[in-house]
């Protein structure tokens, strides 16, 4: 591929993974200049006694491969290990405002963050200062603050130790503020379905997917989201399964992928297909595309019923563990096609062969991710999906069940762990016995509230664990023009990014320690623990040198910041449990004795334990005490789908070198773009009707009900697969679009995925300057 910007329309036709994946690892691992050093760190990745990918929270396999991990948490890793350094010399050299200048790839590409660093208002740069000094300091201004105008937040690559001890921390400050990176992705899962089975979590295992008939995929990309799911459904396939795909763009993960563990499939250029069936619906269609299935399915057995034959439904199940199946069954038989047809965008006959894989299949799992999360009714979609497994009886027994597909590797044990800003009673009052203290009891910010009280000039303090808050929320440029009146920021971090240069009238970075490297106390080398999306919980234990002397672990800057502001508030010896993080643990287990039973002695079971989950042994812990039906009766409160003359629903979208915020290249393979970001994906229909051509420049402008003015100029036209009425660009450029207000109901989750947008032509198209970064050209050896 050519360096030049640009798009070839001919690589979509080439599988995923294969040589390009492996292609690909070795160049990161030559930019960060670590090639011989990096593929050896690799190989102790998500294996027992090594440490677990940084990156995405697929689950690790009781006998892994020899090389287990995929290009993507190679890159994570690169980009953690790497050689290059920003030190004291780097902040000395340039200034914050020249900073926010420079694309969020050139900033984290400077490399890993070596000291502790204050803000100087004065020379508008940061200066070293000594870990004492600033926790003596931030400790001090804490307490003079409302803990009610003081707000933790917690990225999902935060250990479960850390994260225990992050919340002990703001419950001893008084607050439970605690907006989380769970808020901007899966927050909708969490909220959703614990009103439909009792359970925040999936059900499904590893082993489930042996003895799965049938899989269906709605609303995520695993090619760049979680590759290593990839391998599985090349398994998947090749025996047989059928694996139907929802989903607006064609992604090539989802169509074939070549397997890099595949000898035979390397030598050979041989690729497996993977969905047996591709349904492109309309961005937010998925609620009348799972209603239409069950439409159907519900159709078929009345027929059965009325004929005599067997029965479609499992009719067992429904009367022993569901509730509210009747009116469910109503609501659905009265769907007229016209309308399936219009909000979907799928024909009649596509939603009835989806339905009739889904009839003949024994064991059916549904997968999805913030394809469904992400929209303004993504909780009813996420219901629709259980909904049709509930039918017959696809939850609670092997090779079935509901599978949400997490991001963040340990966004799921932050959460269990104690990080939620709506705590419930009973581990308040647990917490309380263990630690011999009051926690609050008024709830606090997720996200979305506490953006909108920086807004509003309600925050005194924000702590940031990890991430990078202010360039992944939503309304992003109304929120960071007011981070400058916040009283303090704080950011852990291991590479540098724009919420560190956002600054409050006093401002700290702190480098912390990466997954990889390790971290060694007074009681010798420490293990953490993480939690990934099947609910299994197992040991990482870094290996490589740290990056630099003065770099610190998570919980050690936890409890550094928590003897200079709570010390007085419970008798607790922090700096026993930063030597030895057994000690973490064992609190962990006294205050959730039934789900860490024997945690310390479990650790490094191969693959790790799994959790309690009471929807998986068909125990339902909702108010009817059985699984409910849900659904909004409301076909057309839905303006995700509804056409509209000259809006677009835009969907913003990772690229294939990137994870959440951060950007390993400009380069997006799997798309066929090259060493550019600011495009946009159109429909060619859409593209003509609206007088554009490829190549044109154009500026978003956000139709909000608010009627703000949001927009966002230079992205360049792309034609591609998709929908009529959508379109994709690429996050977080397009973040500044989306209103605070635009956004699940009941989760506060913001609707990326379907934010409604006018495109209009740019005359003069050099005003646009896409972002400078790396392509694939550039990433040559550097050893």
């Amino acid at each position: 591929m050519s360096s030049d910007n640009g798009h070839k329309a001919d690589d979509d036709a080439h599988a995923a993974g294969g040589w390009g994946a492996v292609n690909a690892t070795e160049k990161h691992l030559s930019r960060q200049k670590i090639l011989m050093k990096g593929n050896k760190i690799l190989l102790s990745m998500n294996k027992p006694g090594g440490f677990d990918c940084p990156s995405c929270a697929w689950p690790d396999p009781k006998k892994p491969h020899m090389a287990e991990y995929c290009e993507n948490g190679a890159k994570a890793v690169a980009w953690e290990a790497t050689r290059k350094r920003t030190g004291p010399e780097f902040f000395a050299k340039h200034t914050v405002s020249e900073l926010l200048t420079w694309s969020d790839f050139e900033l984290e590409d400077q490399g890993r963050l070596t000291h502790p660093m204050r803000y100087n208002a004065q020379t508008d740069k940061y200066e070293p200062v000594s870990w004492d000094t600033a926790f003596s300091e931030i400790g001090e201004f804490v307490r003079g603050c409302d803990p009610k105008r003081v707000n933790l937040y917690t990225s999902g690559r935060t250990s479960n130790e850390a994260a225990f001890l992050w919340q002990l921390y703001g419950r001893l400050i008084g607050t439970n503020n605690f907006p989380d990176c769970s808020n901007m992705c899966h927050e909708t899962t969490t909220v959703a379905l614990p009103e439909s089975i009792g359970i925040g979590k999936g059900t499904v295992t590893l082993d489930d997917w042996k003895h799965c008939d049938a899989l269906f995929i709605i609303g995520q990309n695993p090619g760049t989201n979680s590759p290593r799911m990839l391998a599985y459904l090349h398994d998947m396939a090749k025996r047989g399964v059928p694996i139907v795909s929802f989903n607006p763009l064609k992604e090539r993960g989802l169509i074939r992928f070549t397997d890099p563990q595949s000898p035979k499939e390397m030598l050979t250029g041989r690729a497996q297909t993977i969905s047996s069936s591709y349904y492109q619906l309309r961005t937010g269609g998925d609620i009348l595309a799972m209603q239409g299935m069950c439409k159907l399915v519900i159709e078929a057995d009345d027929a059965a019923k009325a004929a005599g034959r067997p029965r479609i439904l499992d009719v067992p199940f429904l009367n022993q563990h569901t509730h509210g199946f009747e009116e469910f069954a109503d609501h659905v038989r009265q769907l007229s096609w016209a309308d399936i047809e219009l909000y979907t965008s799928l024909s009649r006959a596509q939603i009835e062969h989806a339905a009739n894989i889904y009839m003949k299949a024994k064991n059916v799992i549904c997968c999805w991710g913030m394809g469904i999360t992400q929209h303004r009714r993504g909780g009813d979609a996420m219901q629709q999906i259980v909904n049709l497994l509930l039918l017959r009886g696809n939850i609670g027994r092997p090779g079935a069940g509901p599978c949400p597909v997490r991001g963040h590797s340990n966004v799921q044990g932050d959460r269990t762990v104690g990080i939620y800003q709506k705590p419930k009673e009973p581990f308040l009052a647990k917490l309380d016995e263990v630690f011999g203290f009051e926690s609050p009891r008024e709830w606090g910010n997720d996200t979305a509230e506490c953006c909108e009280d920086i807004l509003e000039g309600k925050v005194d303090v924000f702590l940031g664990m990890g991430g990078n808050f202010f360039r992944a929320i939503p309304d992003l440029e109304r929120v960071c023009a007011k981070v400058k009146d916040i009283g303090l920021t704080m950011h852990v971090g291991i590479k540098l990014n724009r919420s560190h240069l956002l600054t409050g009238k006093r401002a700290y970075i702190f480098p912390a320690l990466g997954r990889t490297e390790s971290d060694w106390q007074k009681t010798g080398r420490q293990t953490i623990t993480v939690e990934d999306s099947f609910s299994m919980v197992h040991g990482s234990t870094g290996m490589v040198k740290p990056a630099s002397e003065h770099l610190r672990s998570e919980p050690f800057i936890v409890a550094g910041l928590a003897k200079a502001t709570v010390a007085d508030k419970a008798d607790i010896d922090w700096d026993a449990m930063v030597q030895d993080y057994d000690l973490i643990r064992d609190k962990i287990e006294a205050v959730f004795p039934d789900q860490f039973t024997d945690y310390n002695a479990r650790i490094l079971e191969p693959g790790g334990f799994r959790m309690p989950n009471s929807a998986s042994e068909r125990i339902w812990n909702t108010p009817t005490g059985k699984a409910n039906f849900l659904f909004n009766p409301n076909l057309r409160d839905n303006d995700d789908t509804v056409p509209d003359s000259g809006i677009l629903q835009l969907m913003t979208l990772r690229s294939h070198d990137q994870f959440n915020t951060t950007v390993y290249s400009n380069n997006d393979r799997y798309r066929g773009i090259t060493n550019e970001r600011m495009v946009v994906f159109m429909n060619e229909r859409d593209i003509e009707e609206l007088g554009l051509a490829e190549n044109d420049i154009i500026e978003f402008q956000a139709a909000a009900a608010d009627k703000i003015e949001r927009k966002v100029s230079g992205f360049r036209v792309v034609p591609f697969d998709m929908p009529q009425g959508c379109c994709g660009a690429y996050y977080p450029e397009t973040n500044p679009l989306l209103s605070l207000a635009h956004r699940d109901e009941r989760s506060n989750t913001p609707a990326s995925k379907g934010v409604p947008v006018k495109i209009v032509p740019v005359k003069q198209a050099a005003a646009a300057k896409p972002g400078q970064g790396a392509s694939d050209a550039e990433l040559v050896p550097a050893e």
